[in-house]
């Protein structure tokens, strides 16, 4: 950037780099291309090791965090919420900072997902590597993705998914072509897959279509952030349910970011796996999606397992 004043963008029309919150009512902060230098590096990530450090769990947060996807399953049950995204914050103290070798370490750790080093002087420094694409679009020719379900890589050949997973998969799938329906043409669904994200195994579903003459980029964004994966259905719903719950700013987790209106493309990605570091310390920011089915206990190690991509790093 070429000032370090805020710019922000709610139309989607200009051309830079994008970085939205979770709550889609707030404004999201644009590096105008016009404003910025572009630079082109060459990274190398040779005999990069991850720190195998280990990290005292905080039966505070451990007790908070059940209570609070005990009471979410409980709204569940008695309401018309089918599913509700429940996230934490983890504090972790980092000792000797290394803004490249973190990066490096993230881009040598997970290579399937899209990893970035953000930094704005007025709202701090992030990183992240998400597996999970909102949306890529050229002209009038969109791809996007349902993600949901989660578990540890323990080198499987076939992995067994459980109802639980697959049930939350098919909701956010159904979601996402629902809300595309009356904006886009030619949509096709593909068959889901499993694919790897570091140290865990996701649930994918790919779907293509054609934004309709009647249509932007704008409305495209809105229907689908924050998709299911990360708030919950109905959106509605379940947004208001986070907001009132769960006890601390999302901030940009869960929001997306990426290049905008860039020769005719666009590319966002969900801000999954991410951290901000302030002070010699690292927030990080961990979640996983609570149905009926959910069992309290094996989602706080759900999002124990989702925070080691992270840890992994510092």
């Amino acid at each position: 950037m070429t000032d370090d004043k805020l710019h922000f963008t709610s139309n989607f029309k200009e051309s830079g780099f994008v970085f939205a919150p979770f709550n889609a009512n707030e404004k999201a902060i644009l590096f105008p291309i016009e404003k910025s230098e572009c630079l082109t590096e060459e990274i190398k990530i040779e005999n990069i090791n991850a720190n195998e450090n280990t990290f005292l769990v905080d039966e505070t947060s451990k007790e908070n965090h059940i209570n609070i996807v005990e009471k979410t399953i409980d709204k569940i049950n008695k309401s018309e919420l089918k599913k509700v995204v429940i996230s934490r914050k983890e504090l972790v103290k980092i000792s000797d900072f290394d803004l490249l070798e973190i990066y490096k370490k993230l881009l040598h750790n997970y290579k399937n997902a899209f990893v970035y080093c953000w930094f704005h002087p007025k709202v701090g420094l992030w990183f992240g590597a998400t597996p999970e694409t909102l949306l890529n679009i050229k002209n009038d020719d969109f791809k996007t993705m349902s993600l949901a379900g989660t578990q540890v890589d323990e080198g499987q050949i076939k992995p067994i998914w459980k109802s639980k997973e697959l049930e939350e998969q098919q909701l956010v799938t159904d979601f996402i072509e629902d809300q595309l329906k009356d904006i886009s043409t030619n949509l096709k669904i593909n068959k889901t897959e499993t694919i790897k994200a570091g140290n865990l195994l996701h649930l994918r579903t790919k779907v293509e279509g054609k934004l309709s003459e009647k249509s932007d980029l704008k409305s495209l964004i809105r229907a689908l952030h924050p998709t299911p994966a990360v708030c919950g259905l109905p959106r509605n719903l379940a947004k208001d349910f986070i907001l009132e719950n769960e006890n601390y700013d999302r901030s940009f987790y869960t929001g997306f970011l990426g290049e905008l209106n860039l020769d005719k493309k666009s590319s966002l990605f969900v801000n999954l796996r991410c951290m901000a570091i302030k002070n010699k310390t690292a927030a990080i920011y961990i979640g996983g999606g609570i149905t009926k089915d959910s069992n309290a206990k094996n989602e706080w190690q759900e999002t124990v397992s989702k925070s080691k991509t992270m840890k992994k790093v510092l």
